[in-house]
């Protein structure tokens, strides 16, 4: 039977970016909202990667689950998970993914094509001209060019397919004097997992497990926490509050994990074993609930299996080599790059080799260090392929280092940035390497996106707060009213670099900012506070839910009106109810004024206002 006219159809764009996880879900709304008509084309239904419900593992970054509070990644991954936070009190991962996919689709300048599979790529003279696609569900075939491409694809397949040098294993101590690296270069890696979750049921539930499930014994898992009545034997672990963190249990024991269930594969490469891990993973789950539930007391009696992942999510495959191969030593130095973009406070994580299989040892040696450490740009496009740029797990970097910046709050961050530096790429008609005269560019865009990078401040010239005295109706020592310009938006170690009001009165609180001389305004920045004390991220840990609050965060400004005035009289007024971002972007049209007066009525329910900046335009 003669094969009906196959379906196809072929699209040009700025920017095209592939893999829809956090890295190239940032780097695509990055891209698209600094002014590229971007694509952003994912394999999978659902956007987040290894944050979405498909695998659900909640985003870690560099506050290190609450060790480094003040470092918390903002920007636009804090923007999606504040987003989430207002609708999203019980941990549904539907709505989160709803939320992720409300965020691309309200983006004028980036379309969004899923279920959608790259296969190939066509390259010429050390470009990639074009990706080839398959949309599975509609059997739709797409040719789409650009003269930009991100490979946010975790595995780095479109730099793989384009000819881009890349490395795997671990490197010696001898090429780059990592501490913590071996004497001789491996090909260890760090391996796939898929999490469980059960629900107490408040009755006695059996489980009858499945045919294909490999049993585990209590000997094999002495190492990994796996009930809620082990006990901790002090000769085995003599930090009880370390053996629990590196245990990965819960609260509850046996509520949801369990992220040492991991597995490397046999073969030298793992990205070709995937589906036999995942098969592994498949019966190890269910022969760790069998042995929880129906061998030993382990405080399961009454809990149900409610969820198992189906999609390994990986942690290391390749990693793509850029101009500078970011190292742990640069991490440990705390090191500030000249054209850093965003950064990293993860510690150096280092899985057991064998994963679940290495029965003796502990499922990770992590080895940290105060504060953070900053990514260079050049770490983030291909050395070799002149228009490939790297987001997420895959960028420039040893295998030490990739410890560190494969967590996915690093991921997104620098995923935001390589959106912004696309962009600009666009705007100067230039490759990657060639924007390097533009990187303080991409700085300041990354900071005025509420991104942060240590050891930078707002220096933008257009910002017209910046040369404004503030004043206020109160405040308390350390957080005067002109701290809001001075350059950095959020409380580092004692000093608050915010206005901070002493009181809420009945009639509210202002901030008045004066210029020397009238300006003309058509867009104002206000950053607010949020707590990052507090974490707010999508979670199936129950030891993670309950740290944290009902709701947004009640430090945010809820209620306010900024008020133009020129000689004494309001020309603009703007008024915003019930707002829930730290980020708050307000535009209308041009006003030509000698002050503002921003009149805040209300909180989320803390009993003082914090601003942090405010920039005008």
């Amino acid at each position: 039977m003669k094969r009906k006219a196959e379906r196809y159809f072929e699209r040009e764009f700025d920017v095209i970016v592939v893999g829809g996880g956090m890295a190239g879900l940032c780097a695509a709304i990055s891209a698209a909202r600094h002014g590229a008509h971007t694509a952003l084309v994912h394999a999978r239904p659902v956007l987040g990667g290894n944050a979405s419900s498909e695998i659900r593992i909640h985003i870690s970054g560099a506050d290190q689950s609450l060790r480094k509070p003040q470092y918390a990644e903002s920007g636009l991954v804090y923007e999606l998970m504040l987003e989430n936070k207002a609708r999203n009190d019980f941990f549904s991962y539907s709505i989160w993914d709803a939320v992720l996919f409300e965020a691309v689709k309200k983006e004028p300048k980036l379309e969004t094509f899923l279920n959608t599979v790259m296969y190939d790529c066509e390259t010429e003279d050390s470009r990639i001209v074009s990706i080839s696609c398959v949309q599975e569900t509609t059997e739709m075939r797409m040719k789409l060019r650009a003269p930009l491409f991100v490979d946010a694809t975790g595995n780095g397949t479109l730099g793989y397919y384009a000819g881009a040098d890349f490395r795997t294993g671990s490197e010696s101590k001898y090429e780059f004097g990592e501490p913590h690296a071996p004497e001789k270069p491996n090909n260890h890696r760090m391996g796939n997992t898929i999490l469980i979750k059960a629900r107490d049921m408040g009755r006695p539930v059996k489980f009858t497990p499945p045919s294909f499930a490999k049993p585990l014994t209590e000997e094999q898992l002495k190492y990994r926490m796996h009930c809620a009545k082990h006990k901790i034997d002090p000769s085995m672990a003599p930090d009880p509050e370390e053996w629990l963190r590196l245990s990965g249990t819960s609260c509850r024991g046996v509520d949801y994990g369990y992220w040492w269930l991991e597995l490397m594969g046999d073969g030298d490469d793992i990205i070709p074993d995937y589906e036999k891990i995942r098969d592994d993973l498949m019966a190890y789950a269910y022969g760790l609930w069998d042995h929880i539930k129906n061998h030993g007391d382990h405080g399961a009696e009454n809990y149900a299996l409610e969820w198992v992942g189906a999609l390994p999510g990986m942690r290391e495959s390749r990693r793509f080599m850029g101009d500078y191969i970011l190292t742990e030593c640069d991490m440990l130095g705390h090191r500030i790059f000249d054209d850093a973009v965003t950064y990293g406070g993860w510690c150096v994580d280092l899985h057991a080799p064998r994963g679940l299989l290495d029965f003796d040892l502990l499922p990770s040696e992590c080895y940290h260090f105060s504060g953070v450490y900053t990514i260079p740009y050049r770490s983030y496009y291909s050395r070799n392929i002149k228009n490939l740029f790297m987001a997420g797990r895959n960028i420039s970097t040893t295998r030490l280092a990739l410890a560190s910046t494969r967590i996915i709050g690093c991921c997104a961050t620098g995923g935001q940035a390589v959106g912004i530096a696309a962009a600009l790429c666009t705007k100067y008609g230039c490759d990657p390497r060639e924007l390097a005269p533009h990187v303080g560019e991409v700085q300041q865009l990354m900071l005025k996106a509420d991104g942060f990078i240590p050891g930078f401040k707002n220096t933008d010239p257009a910002d017209k707060a910046r040369s404004a005295t503030f004043t206020a109706s109160s405040y308390v020592a350390g957080g005067e009213p002109q701290k809001v310009v001075d350059g950095i938006s959020r409380r580092l170690d004692d000093d608050s670099h915010a206005w901070i009001s002493d009181r809420i009165s009945p009639d509210g609180e202002y901030l008045i900012m004066k210029f020397p001389k009238p300006e003309t305004i058509s867009e104002l920045h206000l950053t607010f506070d949020s707590n990052f004390n507090y974490p707010i991220r999508i979670t199936m840990a129950y030891n993670r839910q309950i740290q944290q609050r009902i709701g947004v965060p009640p430090e945010l400004v809820r209620d306010y009106t900024v008020m133009f005035e020129r000689d004494g009289r309001v020309v603009k007024k703007v008024e915003v109810k019930d707002n829930h971002q730290r980020k708050n972007i307000l535009k209308f049209e041009p006003v030509e004024c000698d002050s503002a007066k921003i009149h805040i009525t209300a909180t989320n329910g803390a009993d003082k206002i914090t601003v942090f900046e405010v920039r005008a335009y």
